[in-house]
């Protein structure tokens, strides 16, 4: 009895925020047949494939590689009908967004768009960004429950106009069926998919679009792209690099070769090892696991290893890491001291790319690390 009481509880919840939802975008398609609009341009992306824009004059038309697609509307201009088959409607101003995706507050806070945030899925012990975490000490930014389990009741009191998840709301995709039914639009943000570092970062080109930031994103974008391309990738240097972390089975989880992470290696002069794993995978993980002993055949000669605690606990010394496999001990790079710690905020800091860059490159060459910005040497 108990389960069937709660489960009609939870039916009545549903369906009394769905009918909320719903009210909040009746009425609106107002404006022209978006059939007979023109397309007046298409956005021109350096490095990003994981999403495209069209313009339609005043109006965008997004669509991202999971094949959603999101008409962006301005706050002065009507809503069109006869949209694209499964288009969702973004009207501006999008002030009240449920973000998360950490890994996109960085690029928000770039932009000057942080107060457009008015709920999080990241509770502010975990933020390491001070942005973020001054706002949600002042109130502008509240907790809105885990991505899989977003604060309904909370979200849509307060009127939330858009989430943007991470891919892992694909592991919980009635989370993301509810979210649609009862009126948020989602977007899933692909940028971790991307290929190349600074696709990964034209993202922000995105979020300048849907914030009524665009001037700010694209003159951010320009000064990275500027200092990108300034970066020499003719300085080679032979050594190889493993950037890696040890889940709790034991496995060892690393980035497929073609995975943005080795392309900076690469760009930072240095050879990323295992050097074709997951090339062979068409899914669009960007990492794969390795059991321990394939890892240690691949890279036990490694020149350089880098523990990556961007997901996991931080590791502060080479001792925790021979406590997770007692095979590192041989290891190249631990018998040398070339063991290195990329810090829990790379992730969540996605602005950094050139500076994760130039962190590779001092390491490679064996240059003064005291400047160092998301490497931690660790002994």
């Amino acid at each position: 009895m108990k389960k069937i009481y709660f489960a009609l509880i939870t039916l009545g919840l549903m369906m009394a925020l769905s009918a909320c939802g719903a009210q909040s975008f009746s009425g609106i398609y107002k404006g022209e047949d978006f059939a007979t609009l023109e397309r007046t341009g298409e956005w021109e992306l350096n490095y990003a494939k994981m999403y495209s824009v069209e313009e339609y004059g005043a109006y965008s038309l997004v669509k991202t590689d999971d094949g959603s697609s999101f008409l962006v509307v301005p706050e002065d201009e009507e809503v069109p009908y006869n949209l694209p088959e499964g288009t969702e409607v973004l009207k501006q101003p999008l002030n009240n967004v449920y973000l998360a995706s950490s890994s996109v507050m960085d690029m928000v806070c770039a932009i000057g768009a942080t107060d457009d945030i008015r709920f999080t899925g990241t509770k502010e012990k975990d933020w390491h960004i001070d942005e973020a975490v001054k706002a949600m000490q002042e109130g502008r930014l509240l907790y809105g429950g885990k991505y899989s389990q977003p604060d309904y009741e909370l979200i849509l009191k307060e009127d939330c106009d858009l989430a943007i998840e991470n891919t892992m709301i694909w592991h919980n995709p009635e989370t993301k069926e509810k979210l649609e039914e009862v009126g948020i639009p989602v977007l899933v943000e692909l940028s971790s998919y991307e290929e190349n570092p600074m696709g990964r970062l034209e993202w922000i080109r995105l979020y300048g679009l849907l914030f009524d930031k665009r001037d700010a994103a694209e003159d951010f974008y320009a000064e990275q792209l500027k200092a990108y391309n300034e970066i020499s990738e003719g300085d080679k240097t032979g050594k190889t690099v493993a950037f890696f972390y040890v889940n709790a089975n034991g496995a060892v989880n690393v980035k497929k070769s073609m995975d943005y992470i080795p392309k900076m290696i690469r760009m930072a002069g240095g050879e990323y090892i295992p050097s074709d794993v997951g090339d062979e995978e068409e899914n669009a993980l960007s990492t794969v696991n390795m059991q321990m002993e394939e890892f240690y055949a691949d890279a036990k000669d490694a020149d350089i290893l880098i523990y990556n605690t961007t997901v996991v606990s931080d590791i502060n010394s080479v001792d925790e890491i021979l406590d997770k496999d007692e095979l590192f001990a041989d290891f190249k790079a631990v018998k040398n001291g070339k063991v290195y710690v990329a810090g829990t905020d790379f992730f969540q800091k996605t602005t950094g790319v050139c500076n994760m860059i130039k962190d590779l490159s001092v390491v490679l060459h064996e240059e003064d690390e005291s400047n160092l910005i998301f490497l931690r040497h660790i002994y």
